[in-house]
């Protein structure tokens, strides 16, 4: 039987940067058994990060390797997808890139992997399990 997880913008950043917390995220994504979303505003939010930090070159780079791992699955932001981000959103307190990880998570009921402070601090408010990288 395969897990599910969800991660956000936070949890990628920190494998990609080698910060505290990058070896729980790995082992997440390692495992063998594991379904691993990320919504693609928070794909898209890692990117345009990468782009302001790091530059095109390496921006593209990380985004091309995440793609050939196919670690990840990519959750497009369709309709129904953006109105439930929206709601999220609605309640106050959170970003709209954060809403989205939050609405997949409560989409998949799948745990969210996280360090995001607010993500946090409303976790069980918003009726989400939060697994703090």
């Amino acid at each position: 039987m395969s897990s599910c997880y969800v991660f956000d913008a936070y949890a990628l950043l920190v494998l990609l940067e080698d910060e505290p917390g990058a070896d729980f995220v790995a082992g997440v994504l390692n495992k063998q058994d594991a379904d691993i979303y990320l919504s693609a505003i928070n794909l898209g939010e890692v990117y345009y990060l990468l782009l302001r930090k790091s530059g095109l070159e390496q921006a593209e780079s990380v985004m091309e390797s995440i793609a050939l791992e196919n670690a990840l699955t990519v959750a497009e932001a369709s309709w129904a997808r953006v109105k439930a981000a929206a709601s999220v959103k609605a309640t106050g307190g959170l970003s709209y890139a954060d809403a989205f990880a939050v609405a997949l998570a409560k989409e998949l009921k799948a745990p969210l992997l996280t360090g995001d402070p607010e993500i946090i601090a409303k976790a069980e408010a918003i009726g989400i399990q939060v697994l703090v990288v």
